[in-house]
Parts: structure tokens; sequence; C-alpha cells
């Protein structure tokens, strides 16, 4: 029978699993990363790529050198410089572009997704002007329900998953079959999701560990140490607990997959962007000449602003937030960033950082 949430043939009474059609927009690292882990999970996958180039060695030479050089993707996986086509018939749409694009992107993308088509957010980000989680700007954008927009979160570096390393990642949907219909749709042998209803729980972590690396990043460039780090970490993890308490989250959320976990591979691989882009930073360079260097989006240079908002709006101490805020805006310099975190009076650790 069709599936309920997707309207596609995603299981039998068998309990085998169908081939359904997943488009991914769009072909930057994480897109293309998740792209072929919906292929290598049995799924005909079109990505949608802005760059001719980038379609084409794809296309026809299974690779992505622009953004996953040396990765071998499948066949199941083809691409395309039209969105129109490559949403055609697809019963998941995978959303994978830097957030502050979103809005306007999705506007011109909203008329072509199928009305049973479960939208499945990748992004880490808060939109700068409203404040609106991701989900929330999809559904703003569209008008889907939301028990049709899933997110997936987690400890998700790029490159890792792409080589085949193992991971796991929590998919968090309202609606708990929306969700198993995701998690079924994307589960390899290598890429292990789990299915979680906390959307708000997961979207705070994902957001917020951008901003708490990128502090890891400055605190690196400085010549600071692991001790350093791990203070970082964990109090940044505090605070984040605090938003997400104060915006009706499930506290759990931030001990799993979305909260410490990401957290913690963000804010320790050389491999994360926020955290390379934190230590450009502490070592001396500008923000424009950072982003320069890191060459690709740190969500967490244009969502620290819209974050410590949110934290304002609803009496939550983020002071991590906080300064990195203040450095990123021109408003402190690395040095008072480290002064002001160091300086701060102690207090029971249950209360804050």
């Amino acid at each position: 029978m069709p599936d309920r949430v997707t309207g596609v043939r995603t299981q039998d009474v068998d309990g085998v699993c169908r081939v359904a059609r997943v488009a991914v927009l769009s072909a930057g690292s994480w897109g293309t990363t998740m792209a072929k882990v919906f292929a290598d999970a049995g799924n005909d996958v079109v990505a949608h790529a802005r760059r001719a180039e980038v379609a084409e060695a794809i296309n026809v030479r299974h690779r992505n050198p622009s953004y996953l050089p040396g990765v071998l993707l499948p066949p199941r996986l083809r691409a395309t410089t039209s969105a129109a086509e490559a949403l055609e018939g697809a019963a998941y749409v995978v959303l994978s572009i830097p957030a502050q694009t979103l809005r306007e992107n999705l506007a011109a993308w909203a008329p072509h997704i199928a009305p049973d088509a479960v939208v499945v957010s990748l992004m880490k980000g808060i939109e700068t002007h409203s404040g609106l989680r991701m989900s929330e700007l999809v559904h703003e954008v569209t008008g889907i329900s939301r028990e049709r927009i899933a997110v997936l979160s987690g400890p998700n570096l790029s490159r890792e998953i792409a080589d085949g390393q193992p991971a796991a990642s929590v998919i968090a949907c309202p609606d708990e079959t929306a969700a198993a219909a995701v998690q079924r749709a994307c589960h390899t042998p290598y890429f292990r999701p789990y299915t979680a209803t906390d959307v708000t729980g997961c979207e705070l972590g994902g957001a917020t560990k951008n901003v708490i690396a990128l502090a890891v990043g400055l605190a690196a460039g400085l010549g600071l140490g692991d001790n350093s780090r791990a203070l970082l970490i964990t109090r940044g993890l505090a605070e984040t607990a605090r938003l997400g308490a104060a915006m009706g989250a499930d506290p759990l959320t931030f001990s799993g997959l979305a909260g410490a976990g990401d957290l913690m591979a963000t804010c320790s691989s050389p491999l994360s962007r926020n955290r390379t882009f934190g230590e450009h930073l502490g070592q001396g360079m500008s923000v424009e000449e950072a982003t320069k260097a890191t060459n690709q989006t740190a969500e967490g240079v244009k969502s620290c602003r819209a974050i410590l908002d949110l934290a304002r709006a609803h009496g939550a101490e983020m002071p991590i937030t906080e300064v990195v805020a203040a450095v990123i805006d021109g408003e402190a310099t690395v040095e008072d960033a480290a002064a002001v975190l160091l300086s701060r009076t102690p207090k029971p650790e249950h209360y804050g950082a």
C-alpha cells in the first residue's frame, strides 16, 4: 500500500523497502554526502547543482571534486542544474544550503515540491532577521505541515561519512511515522539514523554548537590547550540546554547525538568549518580574511547574533555566545573575548557558565 506519509511505496507487506525518489538541494559537501547516503540506501537520488561543471562531474565521472575530492559516488546518484527537474516526483526533499539563503531559494522551489513529499532539513542555523529555526522557515515559506518536515542532526562531519566511516544521526519530526520513513530511506551499513520528535531541541543543538565551535577555535588560535577546550565544550553545552529549556525542548536531547555528540565532533575536529574559522580569528585574521580562508559557509558566523537574540528574548544566559557575537560583530577583540570569559564570577556549576 502507499505510505501514508510519502505517498510512495516505501515498504510492502513483505517488509521489503522499495525504491524512492530523493531530491537533494544542493550539491555542496554536506548535500553531496547525504545524497550518497540516500543512494547507498537504495534510492534514486537527483542532486541540484548550481554550477554545470559540478553536475557534469557527478553524472559523467561520479565525482564531485569541488566539494568531495577523491570520493566515488554511486550510479544511483545523478545531478542537474534544474531544481524543478530534481524535485519532479521526489518523495523526499532534502535541503542543504546556507541557512541565510533558504528563504529566497525555497520560495522558488516550493511550487515544484510534491504535495505528499517529506522535507528533510540538513541545515544548522537560525535565520538572522526573523529568529526562525529552519523547520519553522520551511513551514512559513511553503505552507507544508510540520508533520511532513523533518530535521537531521548529529555529529555529521561530511568527509568522514562520505568516506563510509561509521556515523549516526537523529531524524526529528513531530510525526513519528514520517521520521521512521526517512530513517528507512537513509539507513546504510555505515550511517545509522535514530528517530525523535524533539525538533526544537535538535535544531537548537545543531545551530548553537557552531557558535561554541567558533569559541573553541578562538581559544586554539590563541594557543590555549585541552583544558580550555573542555571548559568551553561543557559550559557551551550548559548554555545550549538553558536556551532549549526556555524554548520547550526536551532536556534529554542535549545529552544525545544532536546535542553533546554534535558539539564534541564540531569542537574537536579540524574538519569542522566553524572551529577552523574561529582558529583563523584567534590567529589574528579579520572576519573577512577568515571567511576567505575557510572557503565554505561557517553557519555559526551568521547565526550567532540570531541565537543571542533568541536567548535574550527567552531570558536564557549564554555568555559564550555573547562573547562570540561581539567578536564577529567587531565589538570586541579576540583578546578581549578571552579576558571576559576567564573573568566571569564563579557560581555553582548547575547555575551557569
